[in-house]
């Protein structure tokens, strides 16, 4: 069974950048798709990327896989005080080369709260 376990969370100046963490265990890491949020209370979840965890995907938003240590990474640069909120990542697929093994795992978040 996949566990998702966010790590790296704190309290940040604006203007600076952020790298969170995310331990993905109990499948196959690189072929398991990986999707980072972020949730404000009251507010809808927020969808920041996606990707399986062998790629990458660069923006403010940057996202990459380290297949050493099955952990996947979101970058968050030039923060505001509007980045606070609780990231968590989110896996759901298992590609094969012969079907797609579907799921639905959460990670416990952690919080990022960004100074101004």
């Amino acid at each position: 069974q996949v566990q998702l376990v966010e790590s790296g969370g704190g309290l940040v100046q604006a203007g600076g950048s952020l790298r969170l963490s995310c331990s993905v265990s109990g499948g196959i890491f690189r072929d398991t798709r990986v999707t980072w949020y972020r949730q404000v209370p009251g507010r809808e979840r927020e969808f920041l990327a996606s990707m399986f965890a062998s790629d990458s995907v660069k923006g403010r938003f940057t996202v990459s896989g380290d297949n050493a240590k099955d952990t996947v990474s979101l970058q968050v640069s030039s923060l505001k005080s509007e980045d606070t909120a609780v990231y968590l990542c989110h896996a759901d697929k298992i590609r094969t080369p012969y079907e797609m093994y579907e799921f639905n795992v959460w990670g416990q978040g952690t919080q990022v709260t960004v100074s101004s």
